[in-house]
């Protein structure tokens, strides 16, 4: 469904992506790891439009959406969960959540059913404000925000950054549900290789804003994987 190919981006002169290639699939989740600093964000940034590329393309369901702004690619089932989250913390979680409506047609514009079966707590909460609420429950309300989209295409930027172990749980099993339900394709940043190898189908790892590893779970070596990584 992604196709990611030989993109180059710049932040000036600075080159912070040299020929990057992804591929995202439905009922897969694609995994971007890497030390810090090496590209992983700004390849997520790309994939919805928040940055510019200056080479290769973006092909989504076919169609090259390297040119499209970033509510014309909401508009096309592609949603972020930003590092940092990124929630409004003066609106409830109602509020935070029904932000999500933008890119939908008016008779789409509800809260599916399934961000309260994946998160209870956001139900429990939806009149508190969102700056209230744990940095936990602000990553589950980020995911939620974001499935009020009805994206068929879920980016994710670091869920876990910062998490408490039982919330990175809950995340984790959001992730397979999502993945097991077959029409979206998730791609997902990670630090942590036992998070991530209990998810991902394929992974890319990158250095230096290129990806240096690419392989499926299988074929993977683990121990250069971590090598990689390790900081």
């Amino acid at each position: 469904m992604l196709n990611v190919e030989t993109v180059d981006l710049h932040y000036g002169a600075a080159q912070a992506l040299r020929g990057v290639s992804l591929t995202a699939e439905a009922g897969q989740v694609t995994c971007v790891m890497g030390r810090n600093g090496v590209g992983k964000t700004s390849l997520m940034r790309a994939i919805v439009g928040l940055q510019s590329i200056s080479g290769g393309k973006i092909l989504w369901e076919g169609a090259d959406v390297a040119k499209l702004t970033p509510h014309d690619r909401a508009r096309r089932g592609i949603a972020i969960v930003p590092q940092g989250r990124e929630i409004f913390p003066l609106l409830t979680v109602e509020e935070n959540l029904r932000t999500g409506f933008a890119p939908l047609a008016r008779r789409d514009r509800t809260i599916p059913d399934t961000v309260f079966e994946l998160f209870p707590v956001l139900k429990d909460m939806l009149k508190r404000r969102g700056g209230d609420l744990s940095g936990g429950q602000q990553q589950q309300l980020a995911i939620g925000r974001a499935l009020v989209t009805r994206p068929r295409l879920l980016v994710l930027d670091e869920p876990t950054e910062g998490i408490q172990p039982s919330i990175i749980k809950d995340i984790g099993r959001a992730i397979s549900y999502l993945r097991d339900q077959g029409s979206m394709a998730i791609v997902l940043v990670e630090q942590y290789f036992d998070f991530a190898k209990e998810l991902a189908d394929r992974f890319i790892v990158m250095d230096r804003g290129e990806v240096v590893i690419a392989g499926t779970r299988e074929t993977l070596d683990e121990d250069e994987v971590r090598a990689r990584i390790t900081v």
